[in-house]
């Protein structure tokens, strides 16, 4: 989508997306190496009850959502970050995930009228409608 599509209270979504174990363990296993996301007999006797992803494993997946559904053959070129992160519940072993992303916010900088500045809400949930991931984040578009 182009800069030009998106508006205040826009919502998107895409998906499912289905989460295996291995893929779990996986991303795991590379980057965020702890028990309870790589090891599914200890994790069955933790906190949780079974292998959980990766927090940043959900961040990923939302990001691959997000960039097929709405960034694909955009402006979009870079994120100052986000202004928050959060992840309710956990992700498991055969949940499929779908992405609603809601447009907070559109406008150009003041000082920079090329830059479009995005400002959105992106959340995943799970097949039974519990949310696992909430975050905002903004996202730079160059309009010249």
């Amino acid at each position: 989508m182009k800069f030009a599509e998106f508006h205040t209270g826009q919502v998107i979504q895409a998906g499912p997306v289905e989460v295996s174990e291995a893929e779990i363990i996986q991303f795991a296993t590379a980057y965020d190496p702890q028990w309870f996301h790589t090891d599914p007999t200890a994790a069955a006797q933790g906190h949780f009850g079974g292998l959980i992803a990766s927090g940043w494993h959900t961040c990923a997946m939302a990001m691959r959502l997000v960039a097929d559904a709405a960034l694909h053959g955009s402006e979009s070129f870079a994120s100052p970050g986000l202004a928050y992160v959060k992840w309710p519940h956990p992700v498991r072993p055969g949940d499929r995930l779908s992405l609603c992303a809601t447009v907070l916010e559109t406008r150009c900088a003041r000082e920079q009228p090329h830059l479009g500045i995005l400002r959105w809400r992106w959340q995943l949930f799970n097949a039974r409608g519990t949310e696992v991931l909430d975050l905002e984040a903004t996202s730079l578009f160059n309009l010249s």
